[in-house]
Protein backbone atom coordinates (compact mmCIF):
# COMPACT_ATOMS: atom_id res chain seq x y z
CA UNK A 1 0.00 0.00 0.00
CA UNK A 2 1.43 3.34 -1.21
CA UNK A 3 1.62 6.30 1.51
CA UNK A 4 -0.94 8.10 -1.48
CA UNK A 5 -3.37 5.03 -1.03
CA UNK A 6 -3.20 5.27 2.64
CA UNK A 7 -3.93 8.75 2.57
CA UNK A 8 -7.23 8.28 1.02
CA UNK A 9 -9.13 6.57 4.06
CA UNK A 10 -8.77 10.20 5.91
CA UNK A 11 -11.62 11.84 4.03
CA UNK A 12 -13.90 15.20 5.16
CA UNK A 13 -17.12 14.62 6.05
CA UNK A 14 -19.45 14.55 2.55
CA UNK A 15 -22.16 16.87 2.30
CA UNK A 16 -25.60 15.08 1.31
CA UNK A 17 -28.28 16.33 -0.05
CA UNK A 18 -31.40 16.86 2.47
CA UNK A 19 -29.55 15.99 5.46
CA UNK A 20 -27.06 18.12 8.17
CA UNK A 21 -23.78 17.32 9.37
CA UNK A 22 -24.88 17.08 13.39
CA UNK A 23 -21.85 15.27 14.65
CA UNK A 24 -18.75 14.23 13.66
CA UNK A 25 -16.81 11.46 15.93
CA UNK A 26 -13.56 10.19 16.41
CA UNK A 27 -14.85 7.28 13.93
CA UNK A 28 -18.20 7.70 12.79
CA UNK A 29 -20.60 10.83 11.21
CA UNK A 30 -23.72 11.71 12.59
CA UNK A 31 -26.21 13.25 9.58
CA UNK A 32 -30.05 14.20 10.54
CA UNK A 33 -32.74 15.35 8.21
CA UNK A 34 -31.94 19.03 6.90
CA UNK A 35 -33.61 21.39 9.40
CA UNK A 36 -34.43 18.67 12.00
CA UNK A 37 -32.18 19.37 15.61
CA UNK A 38 -30.33 16.42 16.17
CA UNK A 39 -32.42 15.86 19.52
CA UNK A 40 -35.45 16.08 17.59
CA UNK A 41 -34.77 13.70 15.30
CA UNK A 42 -36.89 10.77 14.14
CA UNK A 43 -34.48 9.20 11.89
CA UNK A 44 -30.91 9.72 11.46
CA UNK A 45 -27.94 8.40 9.16
CA UNK A 46 -25.12 6.96 10.62
CA UNK A 47 -21.86 6.88 8.37
CA UNK A 48 -18.93 4.52 9.35
CA UNK A 49 -15.43 6.34 8.05
CA UNK A 50 -12.27 4.83 7.79
CA UNK A 51 -10.82 6.50 10.84
CA UNK A 52 -9.48 4.61 13.62
CA UNK A 53 -9.09 5.33 17.37
CA UNK A 54 -7.41 4.06 20.09
CA UNK A 55 -6.30 5.95 22.92
CA UNK A 56 -8.84 8.60 22.83
CA UNK A 57 -7.14 9.51 19.36
CA UNK A 58 -8.25 9.74 16.12
CA UNK A 59 -5.10 8.36 14.48
CA UNK A 60 -3.44 8.90 10.70
CA UNK A 61 -3.78 7.70 8.52
CA UNK A 62 -7.19 5.80 7.94
CA UNK A 63 -7.54 2.33 7.37
CA UNK A 64 -9.05 1.52 3.41
CA UNK A 65 -11.94 0.13 3.78
CA UNK A 66 -12.83 0.21 7.33
CA UNK A 67 -15.85 2.13 7.43
CA UNK A 68 -17.87 -0.61 4.79
CA UNK A 69 -16.16 -3.20 6.71
CA UNK A 70 -17.62 -2.00 10.26
CA UNK A 71 -20.91 -1.23 8.01
CA UNK A 72 -21.35 -4.66 6.72
CA UNK A 73 -20.72 -6.62 10.19
CA UNK A 74 -22.83 -4.18 12.01
CA UNK A 75 -25.32 -5.52 9.38
CA UNK A 76 -24.68 -9.60 9.48
CA UNK A 77 -25.32 -9.26 13.15
CA UNK A 78 -28.31 -6.75 13.32
CA UNK A 79 -29.88 -9.53 11.55
CA UNK A 80 -28.58 -12.61 13.95
CA UNK A 81 -29.89 -10.66 16.88
CA UNK A 82 -33.40 -9.26 15.60
CA UNK A 83 -35.20 -12.35 17.38
CA UNK A 84 -33.75 -11.06 20.48
CA UNK A 85 -33.84 -6.88 20.77
CA UNK A 86 -35.30 -4.24 18.40
CA UNK A 87 -32.55 -2.28 16.72
CA UNK A 88 -32.06 0.88 15.17
CA UNK A 89 -31.56 0.23 11.49
CA UNK A 90 -33.98 1.41 9.09
CA UNK A 91 -32.26 0.55 5.63
CA UNK A 92 -28.44 -0.13 4.80
CA UNK A 93 -29.33 0.22 0.79
CA UNK A 94 -31.48 3.61 0.81
CA UNK A 95 -28.49 5.72 1.35
CA UNK A 96 -26.69 8.68 -0.29
CA UNK A 97 -24.71 7.23 -3.30
CA UNK A 98 -21.55 9.25 -1.78
CA UNK A 99 -21.63 6.64 1.16
CA UNK A 100 -23.45 4.07 -0.26
CA UNK A 101 -21.54 0.79 1.60
CA UNK A 102 -20.76 2.46 5.01
CA UNK A 103 -23.87 4.11 6.06
CA UNK A 104 -27.11 3.11 7.75
CA UNK A 105 -30.33 5.19 7.82
CA UNK A 106 -31.32 4.48 10.95
CA UNK A 107 -34.47 4.98 13.74
CA UNK A 108 -33.54 7.98 15.93
CA UNK A 109 -32.93 7.03 19.77
CA UNK A 110 -32.63 8.79 23.31
CA UNK A 111 -29.16 7.04 23.83
CA UNK A 112 -28.94 5.88 27.45
CA UNK A 113 -25.34 7.16 28.84
CA UNK A 114 -23.89 3.72 29.74
CA UNK A 115 -21.75 1.45 27.63
CA UNK A 116 -22.96 -1.64 27.90
CA UNK A 117 -19.85 -4.36 28.11
CA UNK A 118 -20.07 -8.04 28.71
CA UNK A 119 -16.95 -9.98 29.58
CA UNK A 120 -16.68 -13.59 28.65
CA UNK A 121 -12.45 -13.40 29.10
CA UNK A 122 -10.18 -11.70 31.27
CA UNK A 123 -7.93 -8.52 29.64
CA UNK A 124 -7.38 -5.03 28.84
CA UNK A 125 -9.40 -2.90 31.26
CA UNK A 126 -11.20 -5.85 33.14
CA UNK A 127 -7.30 -7.51 33.28
CA UNK A 128 -6.70 -4.40 34.80
CA UNK A 129 -9.42 -3.78 37.48
CA UNK A 130 -8.93 -7.48 38.67
CA UNK A 131 -5.10 -7.09 39.38
CA UNK A 132 -5.92 -3.56 41.44
CA UNK A 133 -8.74 -5.38 43.46
CA UNK A 134 -9.71 -8.77 42.79
CA UNK A 135 -12.68 -7.63 40.62
CA UNK A 136 -14.65 -6.11 37.58
CA UNK A 137 -17.70 -4.51 37.50
CA UNK A 138 -18.53 -4.66 41.22
CA UNK A 139 -18.33 -8.87 40.42
CA UNK A 140 -15.73 -10.42 42.93
CA UNK A 141 -13.60 -13.34 40.88
CA UNK A 142 -11.92 -15.95 41.94
CA UNK A 143 -8.18 -15.38 43.05
CA UNK A 144 -5.14 -16.56 40.77
CA UNK A 145 -7.02 -15.29 37.32
CA UNK A 146 -4.45 -13.88 34.54
CA UNK A 147 -4.44 -12.17 30.71
CA UNK A 148 -7.06 -14.15 28.41
CA UNK A 149 -8.51 -16.70 31.60
CA UNK A 150 -11.90 -17.83 30.96
CA UNK A 151 -14.57 -16.72 32.87
CA UNK A 152 -16.91 -19.23 34.85
CA UNK A 153 -19.63 -17.17 33.22
CA UNK A 154 -20.08 -14.14 31.10
CA UNK A 155 -20.07 -10.80 33.38
CA UNK A 156 -21.98 -7.31 32.62
CA UNK A 157 -19.17 -4.42 33.64
CA UNK A 158 -20.52 -1.27 32.53
CA UNK A 159 -18.81 1.83 32.02
CA UNK A 160 -19.79 5.96 31.46
CA UNK A 161 -19.21 7.21 28.37
CA UNK A 162 -17.10 9.77 28.49
CA UNK A 163 -17.46 13.21 26.31
CA UNK A 164 -15.39 13.25 22.43
CA UNK A 165 -11.66 13.78 24.08
CA UNK A 166 -12.46 12.10 27.92
CA UNK A 167 -11.73 8.98 28.62
CA UNK A 168 -14.63 6.27 29.29
CA UNK A 169 -14.61 5.02 33.29
CA UNK A 170 -15.37 1.40 34.38
CA UNK A 171 -18.03 1.71 36.80
CA UNK A 172 -19.74 -1.45 38.94
CA UNK A 173 -22.98 -2.50 38.64
CA UNK A 174 -24.09 -1.00 41.97
CA UNK A 175 -23.00 2.52 40.75
CA UNK A 176 -24.84 2.19 37.23
CA UNK A 177 -28.35 1.22 39.10
CA UNK A 178 -27.67 4.19 41.41
CA UNK A 179 -27.46 6.18 38.25
CA UNK A 180 -30.03 5.09 36.32
CA UNK A 181 -32.44 2.95 38.47
CA UNK A 182 -32.83 -1.02 39.05
CA UNK A 183 -35.17 -1.55 36.76
CA UNK A 184 -33.15 0.07 33.72
CA UNK A 185 -29.61 -1.54 34.74
CA UNK A 186 -31.37 -4.78 35.14
CA UNK A 187 -32.63 -4.73 31.68
CA UNK A 188 -29.13 -3.30 30.08
CA UNK A 189 -27.87 -6.32 31.70
CA UNK A 190 -29.70 -8.89 30.72
CA UNK A 191 -30.13 -7.97 26.85
CA UNK A 192 -26.16 -7.50 26.73
CA UNK A 193 -25.35 -10.77 27.88
CA UNK A 194 -28.35 -12.11 25.95
CA UNK A 195 -26.73 -11.30 22.92
CA UNK A 196 -23.36 -11.80 23.83
CA UNK A 197 -23.95 -15.38 24.22
CA UNK A 198 -25.64 -15.47 20.70
CA UNK A 199 -23.36 -13.75 19.26
CA UNK A 200 -20.46 -16.71 21.11
CA UNK A 201 -22.57 -19.45 19.85
CA UNK A 202 -22.12 -17.29 15.60
CA UNK A 203 -18.72 -16.79 15.97
CA UNK A 204 -17.67 -20.65 17.75
CA UNK A 205 -18.94 -21.98 14.77
CA UNK A 206 -16.48 -20.11 12.91
CA UNK A 207 -13.29 -20.56 14.59
CA UNK A 208 -13.25 -17.60 16.74
CA UNK A 209 -13.64 -16.88 20.24
CA UNK A 210 -15.51 -13.49 21.05
CA UNK A 211 -13.02 -11.82 24.88
CA UNK A 212 -15.49 -9.31 25.10
CA UNK A 213 -17.98 -6.27 23.48
CA UNK A 214 -19.00 -3.19 23.74
CA UNK A 215 -22.79 -2.11 22.98
CA UNK A 216 -24.82 0.88 23.30
CA UNK A 217 -28.52 0.87 23.74
CA UNK A 218 -31.24 3.83 23.22
CA UNK A 219 -35.29 4.27 23.90
CA UNK A 220 -37.29 4.78 20.01
CA UNK A 221 -38.06 8.44 20.17
CA UNK A 222 -41.74 7.29 18.92
CA UNK A 223 -42.51 4.08 20.95
CA UNK A 224 -40.22 4.16 23.60
CA UNK A 225 -38.80 0.76 23.24
CA UNK A 226 -34.71 0.03 24.38
CA UNK A 227 -33.30 -0.87 21.53
CA UNK A 228 -29.83 -1.73 20.33
CA UNK A 229 -27.97 1.39 18.20
CA UNK A 230 -24.85 2.54 17.11
CA UNK A 231 -22.83 -0.77 15.71
CA UNK A 232 -22.06 -4.16 17.07
CA UNK A 233 -19.62 -6.70 17.21
CA UNK A 234 -17.16 -5.54 15.00
CA UNK A 235 -13.58 -5.37 15.22
CA UNK A 236 -13.90 -1.57 16.57
CA UNK A 237 -15.78 -2.88 19.66
CA UNK A 238 -15.11 -6.12 20.10
CA UNK A 239 -12.25 -8.36 20.55
CA UNK A 240 -12.01 -11.27 18.58
CA UNK A 241 -9.79 -14.69 19.05
CA UNK A 242 -8.90 -17.78 17.31
CA UNK A 243 -9.83 -20.45 18.87
CA UNK A 244 -7.63 -22.81 17.74
CA UNK A 245 -4.76 -20.59 19.20
CA UNK A 246 -6.28 -19.85 22.44
CA UNK A 247 -3.86 -20.02 25.27
CA UNK A 248 -4.56 -18.52 28.64
CA UNK A 249 -1.73 -16.78 29.88
CA UNK A 250 -0.50 -14.98 26.91
CA UNK A 251 -1.83 -12.19 24.75
CA UNK A 252 -3.73 -13.56 22.03
CA UNK A 253 -3.60 -12.83 18.59
CA UNK A 254 -6.84 -10.55 17.10
CA UNK A 255 -9.10 -9.75 14.74
CA UNK A 256 -9.77 -6.55 15.94
CA UNK A 257 -8.45 -3.39 16.77
CA UNK A 258 -6.02 -4.26 19.65
CA UNK A 259 -3.64 -5.15 17.22
CA UNK A 260 -3.30 -1.43 16.40
CA UNK A 261 -3.22 -0.44 20.12
CA UNK A 262 -0.51 -2.82 21.03
CA UNK A 263 1.80 -1.49 18.28
CA UNK A 264 1.32 2.11 19.76
CA UNK A 265 2.73 0.58 23.36
CA UNK A 266 5.43 -0.82 21.56
CA UNK A 267 9.13 0.31 21.45
CA UNK A 268 8.41 0.35 17.30
CA UNK A 269 6.05 3.17 18.00
CA UNK A 270 8.31 4.92 19.90
CA UNK A 271 5.29 7.02 21.49
CA UNK A 272 5.02 7.61 25.09
CA UNK A 273 1.66 7.29 25.91
CA UNK A 274 2.01 9.25 29.37
CA UNK A 275 3.24 12.26 27.82
CA UNK A 276 1.68 15.11 25.89
CA UNK A 277 2.56 14.31 22.46
CA UNK A 278 -0.07 12.77 20.06
CA UNK A 279 0.45 9.13 18.79
CA UNK A 280 2.78 8.84 15.63
CA UNK A 281 1.21 8.41 12.05
CA UNK A 282 0.88 4.80 11.53
CA UNK A 283 3.25 2.87 9.44
CA UNK A 284 1.92 1.60 5.93
CA UNK A 285 2.54 -2.06 7.10
CA UNK A 286 0.69 -1.85 9.99
CA UNK A 287 -1.96 0.42 8.01
CA UNK A 288 -2.41 -2.33 5.73
CA UNK A 289 -2.04 -5.60 8.19
CA UNK A 290 -5.08 -3.81 10.09
CA UNK A 291 -6.97 -3.98 7.25
CA UNK A 292 -6.06 -7.54 6.06
CA UNK A 293 -7.57 -8.13 9.93
CA UNK A 294 -10.93 -6.36 9.61
CA UNK A 295 -11.73 -8.35 6.61
CA UNK A 296 -11.12 -11.78 7.89
CA UNK A 297 -13.17 -10.83 11.12
CA UNK A 298 -15.39 -9.82 8.67
CA UNK A 299 -15.42 -13.22 6.01
CA UNK A 300 -14.71 -15.62 9.28
CA UNK A 301 -17.93 -14.05 10.80
CA UNK A 302 -19.82 -14.30 7.97
CA UNK A 303 -18.58 -16.49 5.20
CA UNK A 304 -18.79 -14.14 2.66
CA UNK A 305 -15.84 -12.87 0.68
CA UNK A 306 -15.65 -9.14 1.47
CA UNK A 307 -15.98 -7.18 -1.79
Amino acid sequence: MTTDTARTALVEAPQLPGWDLAVSGKVRELYVPAGTPVQEAQEVLVVATDRISAYDFSLQPGIPDKGRVLTAISMFWFEQLGDLVPHHVISDTDVPEQVAGRAMRCTGLDMVPLECVARGYLTGSGLKDYRAGGAVGGHVLSPGLTESSRLPEPIFTPATKAEQGDHDENITVAEARSRLGDELVAELEELTLAIYRRAQDVAAKQGLIIADTKLEFGHDRSSGALTLGDEVLTPDSSRFWFADRYREGVVQQSLDKQFVRDWLTSAASGWDRGGAGAPPVLPEEIVAATRDRYIEAFERLTGRRFA
